[in-house]
């Protein structure tokens, strides 16, 4: 369910200024019935100044009114004229404890998986395609020290985007009529 903008606030003017019930309220502000009662005792919330939600769009008056007589009505939210914003995933964030893990990460995908673009690595690993380059061409500052290692055991990527971007990689190949490769046999860490 979605609450109203500042639901305290919401709360306090609600309380003060109509004749809805503390569970009415309560129900449309995402709060308990006591928190409510103790909002109207003056115990919590002191200082919040009001929110008006029939001003500022969230509700209408004849919502108020028909909740008003009848005790057992719940407040809705107006619908929004304002769009909602699309979701859309921005660069990925790699802790900074991670960071020094990500030439690795690539590497494996390098090694593994030779369907994948560039640009799908960038966007997997968060990385840029220049460093995926220099680890290609073993050119990066840090080569000697880079040993293979799965970006998904090293909490880099999810296996779910990992194998996401292969399925797109080898959807590609397909339609360029080229062959896809196997995928690759994991790797037993047994002692010898």
């Amino acid at each position: 369910m979605t609450l109203p903008l500042m639901p305290k606030a919401t709360a306090v003017w609600l309380i003060e200024k109509t004749a809805l019930t503390f569970e009415q309220i309560a129900d449309f502000c995402g709060m308990h019935p006591l928190e409510v009662q103790a909002i109207a005792d003056g115990e919590v919330a002191q200082g919040i100044v009001g929110y008006n939600p029939v001003a500022h769009g969230q509700l209408t008056l004849e919502e108020v009114r028909r909740c008003e007589g009848d005790k057992e009505r719940r407040l809705k939210l107006a619908p929004s004229s304002i769009p909602m914003p699309k979701k859309v995933r921005g660069a990925r964030y790699t802790p900074v404890a991670k960071r020094n893990d990500r030439p690795d990460g690539i590497a494996f995908l390098l090694k593994n998986y030779p369907q994948l673009t560039d640009a799908q690595i960038a966007k997997l690993m968060g990385s840029t395609k220049d460093t995926i380059q220099k680890v290609r061409d073993r050119t990066h500052w840090n080569s000697p020290n880079i040993k293979p290692r799965d970006p998904v055991t090293i909490g880099l990527c999810s296996q779910t985007d990992l194998h996401l971007m292969v399925e797109a990689a080898n959807e590609r190949l397909k339609r360029e009529g080229q062959e896809v490769p196997p995928l690759p046999m994991p790797e037993s860490d047994e002692a010898a």
